[in-house]
């Protein structure tokens, strides 16, 4: 009885296997004829704006994530970021090095439900040196706070998302662009960042985003 009973278990995890994914690491992007994608991504952000921002240019430091919802084919995205005036406004007189306070730290949370997922990177991403050989890309909209409040800017504001890598680590750079109106405060530019996990169901985490040696 027991021995039919471990047949059992063996079977429907066989049958939860095939129906999840659980072998090949998940979600592929529908219809690009590429291999299956992780499901849930995460790493940091550093940049900084344009100095034609308002009391700019600021660093910008965070973490993100990113979770694709195999069922509904869309993305969940969040980030966390601190801002404040770099060194160059010691120069430009925006800020009192003797005076932390005139660097003007704040904080924003930003959120996106609504982001769809696409293998058209190249349209989108920006380009990088070295170059970048693959990746995805998802767009939506974002809901953006400011010390975890209304922001000085109405919402939502469009939002672009680029994962991309190359032929050692398959997804190792992040950028995330920011449209109007919050543009006005972050620029126009791709903010950059860099992936430091994903993971397919349950966490199991994906190799695509190790260092690997090359050709292995």
């Amino acid at each position: 009885m027991k021995n039919k009973a471990l047949r059992w278990i063996a079977r429907d995890l066989a049958v939860l296997a095939a129906v999840t994914g659980f072998c090949g690491l998940t979600l592929a992007v529908a219809g690009d004829g590429q291999p299956p994608l992780p499901v849930h991504y995460s790493g940091r952000i550093n940049d900084y704006t344009p100095a034609n921002v308002k009391n700019g240019p600021y660093e910008m430091r965070g973490r993100w994530s990113l979770d694709v919802d195999e069922r509904r084919g869309t993305t969940k995205f969040t980030a966390d970021m601190n801002m404040e005036t770099s060194d160059y406004g010691i120069t430009n007189g925006i800020v009192n090095k003797d005076d932390p306070v005139t660097r003007g730290a704040h904080t924003h949370h930003i959120l996106m439900t609504d982001g769809t997922i696409s293998p058209d990177w190249q349209t989108f991403c920006p380009a990088f040196n070295p170059v970048v050989t693959g990746g995805f890309v998802v767009t939506g909209t974002a809901f953006i706070t400011g010390n975890g409040g209304k922001p000085s800017f109405t919402n939502p504001s469009k939002l672009t998302l680029c994962v991309l890598g190359g032929v050692i680590v398959k997804y190792s750079n992040f950028t995330m662009t920011i449209g109007t109106p919050a543009s006005g405060h972050f620029g126009t530019q791709a903010i950059h960042g860099v992936v430091e996990r994903c993971a397919g169901p349950w966490e199991f985490e994906s190799r695509d985003c190790l260092v690997q040696e090359e050709g292995t």
